[in-house]
């Protein structure tokens, strides 16, 4: 694994030339008037401001809103780059969904001695009332984001699985579709696959995955908490995009055994719903009874195989960071091969000697909450003050099952545009998969989150971080 101090530059090499896959853009960009860029990149910004993409960050009184920093310079990957990932992410995503259906079971990994059985049993985002239920099709995870980095030229590791309720995808579309309508001559200069049926295939997989109480064509609607949640305009974006209703909570009762939306003749039936509401809120009857946000009766119905839920309430189980450091062994389990997307190396600081060994190298280490999210919660010790660290080192010491850690990595740069011309910063990237009864699906690109301030490797748009669009070259 590379260290801090050697980068992998994904546009050149260290001898200055550029790498194959970027010879195409980069010949055209060297031929652009440095005024007309600075303007197109004003214009994109315009172009989100309009569309309305933004997203809240969550400080100490009250949400704030703010703009999505877009950068126009693509990340390219390569065609065989490309193939090697999603081989890579196919083998991860289906021995996540069979690790899912077997918590849910017989526990036969658990039974095996290859995952503890501590790590679910007092885990909030383990739910006893999927035990022994199986969804439409087998599928728990119907939507999928696979975060990736990079360290070299065939070095790409997993940094975190997202199982639950992945976002993110609107960026990647309206990214994409920005760069198009900005520089439509370099779409016909450079073979690009497209990102934009996205939508179409979302359609496609959620229907695929319907209950049998579905009659004919299947009805997908898609549930957000509301307009002030975080992610409303992406809720908005993918209903509207896939032809489906967008409902809230107070849309949908239950009646004879379905749930159904309110409509202008009256309810009818939804056959899948696309759930962005949190497992908690989604049923006040079997979790929690104050919810405004989710349906009274919906896992009732959905236990008697009346809907189908995506992603499976029970899902988040495997977002957990502490389950992540074991994927290595919950792949080779349930594949029977060895992880070709090896993990990030992870210390569990619940286990006594990684947690003195944490604690000896938090200056060098991140530390990241198991249950966290969004670049929140989180140590990054190279670049802590020392009063940070002390602070952290109380928590730590305190709570230690809830952390992992792992060595601060070289993530891969790629150049994004500034007034003084292209420079360096550090991406990841975020793959979406849908997963149905026959396939699973992999959309060529992604969502590349990029660290806008020189050295940083937080991402996270939440923490100052921006997107790229995402290119897969074709062959």
């Amino acid at each position: 694994m590379a260290s801090q101090g050697d980068t992998f530059d994904e546009m050149r090499r260290s001898d200055g030339q550029v790498r194959p896959g970027y010879a195409d853009y980069c010949e055209w960009f060297d031929q652009q008037p440095p005024d007309l860029l600075r303007r197109k990149h004003k214009d994109a910004e315009g172009s989100f401001r309009r569309t309305g993409i933004t997203f809240n960050v969550y400080g100490e009184n009250e949400a704030e809103e703010r703009l999505i920093p877009f950068d126009m310079v693509p990340r390219i990957v390569t065609a065989g780059e490309w193939r090697r990932l999603t081989r890579g992410i196919e083998q991860r995503v289906s021995a996540l969904n069979a690790f899912i259906h077997d918590l849910y079971h017989r526990q036969e990994i658990i039974r095996a001695g290859r995952v503890p059985e501590r790590l679910f049993r007092n885990n909030e985002a383990w739910l006893p009332h999927m035990v022994g239920f199986t969804p439409p099709g087998g599928v728990y995870t119907h939507i999928v984001g696979i975060d990736l980095v990079r360290t070299g030229p065939d070095q790409w590791f997993v940094l975190e699985d997202n199982a639950r309720t992945p976002s993110g995808v609107s960026y990647m579309l309206e990214n994409r579709e920005t760069m198009m309508a900005m520089f439509p001559e370099l779409f016909t200069r450079v073979p690009v696959a497209s990102v934009s049926d996205y939508p179409r295939r979302l359609a496609k997989s959620l229907a695929a995955c319907a209950p049998a109480a579905a009659k004919g064509k299947p009805t997908v609607a898609v549930l957000t908490p509301g307009i002030y949640n975080s992610a409303y305009y992406e809720h908005a974006f993918l209903a509207d995009q896939m032809g489906a209703e967008l409902v809230e909570g107070s849309d949908l009762r239950v009646i004879s055994g379905r749930v159904c939306m309110r409509t202008t003749s009256g309810y009818e039936p939804v056959d899948v719903l696309y759930r962005r509401v949190d497992d908690d809120f989604l049923d006040p009857l079997t979790f929690n009874p104050t919810s405004m946000l989710g349906v009274p009766g919906i896992m009732d119905v959905y236990r008697a195989g009346g809907i189908t839920i995506a992603n499976a309430p029970g899902t988040g189980i495997a977002d957990d960071k502490a389950i992540y450091s074991f994927m290595p062994e919950i792949v080779e389990f349930y594949t029977g091969s060895k992880p070709l997307l090896p993990n990030v190396q992870t210390w569990r600081c619940a286990d006594e000697d990684s947690l003195a060994y944490v604690l000896d190298n938090l200056a060098e280490l991140v530390v990241k909450e198991v249950h966290g999210s969004g670049g929140y919660g989180m140590l990054i010790g190279p670049t802590a003050s020392k009063k940070e660290i002390a602070a952290f080192r109380e928590k730590l010491v305190a709570r230690p099952a809830n952390y992992i850690a792992q060595p601060t990595l070289a993530l891969s740069t790629c150049p994004i545009f500034t007034s003084k011309g292209l420079a360096p910063r550090h991406v990841d990237l975020r793959p979406f998969v849908l997963v149905s009864p026959d396939r699973i699906d992999i959309t060529p690109g992604g969502l590349t989150r990029v660290a806008l301030k020189k050295g940083s490797l937080v991402v996270n748009s939440s923490q100052g971080g921006g997107t790229k669009d995402t290119w897969v070259l074709k062959d």
